[in-house]
């Protein structure tokens, strides 16, 4: 396994847990906020989802470029959107090329070479995956799952 395969694989052990975690937040509190403004839940989640593939697509393209996120209405929505950007990004990173990772790319004043913003773009994720975490349990959800998918048992 190459070292871009391991990546995704690693990626992918956080991906799995973000989606377990949807599973358990009903509609009603898809609005919900720690604080006045902060992300809403659902916003927090699409915003991990969105910001991924939005670093994918930098470094595949070689310029830093906001993507737009997908309307949604119900957590079956967003749930939806984030196995699509699960899919999409899953894909997108098999593509990318050595070269890609070596580019420097500049984001927000700051130039790095696309395999340091690769490894960046999964601790963001892990972050705000984190979050979640919170306010998963600050809306009563008692069982969540660990934070990273573990192999299974041999």
């Amino acid at each position: 396994m190459n070292r871009l395969e391991e990546y995704i694989q690693s990626w992918l052990k956080h991906r799995t847990v973000l989606n377990e975690i949807l599973c358990l937040i009903k509609d009603e509190h898809m609005y919900f906020k720690p604080w006045e403004r902060a992300f809403s839940l659902s916003e927090l989640t699409l915003h991990i989802a969105n910001s991924m593939d939005m670093f994918v697509q930098t470094i595949k393209n070689g310029s830093f470029k906001i993507s737009p996120v997908p309307n949604y209405e119900t957590m079956d929505d967003v749930r939806r959107i984030v196995s699509d950007y699960t899919e999409k990004t899953k894909g997108d990173l098999a593509t990318l090329r050595n070269q890609d990772l070596e580019n420097m790319i500049g984001i927000n004043g700051f130039y790095a070479s696309g395999k340091v913003w690769l490894e960046n773009a999964k601790d963001h994720e892990i972050h705000h995956k984190g979050q979640l975490f919170t306010y998963a349990r600050m809306i009563g959800v008692e069982k969540l799952p660990f934070f990273l998918k573990q192999p299974e048992k041999r």
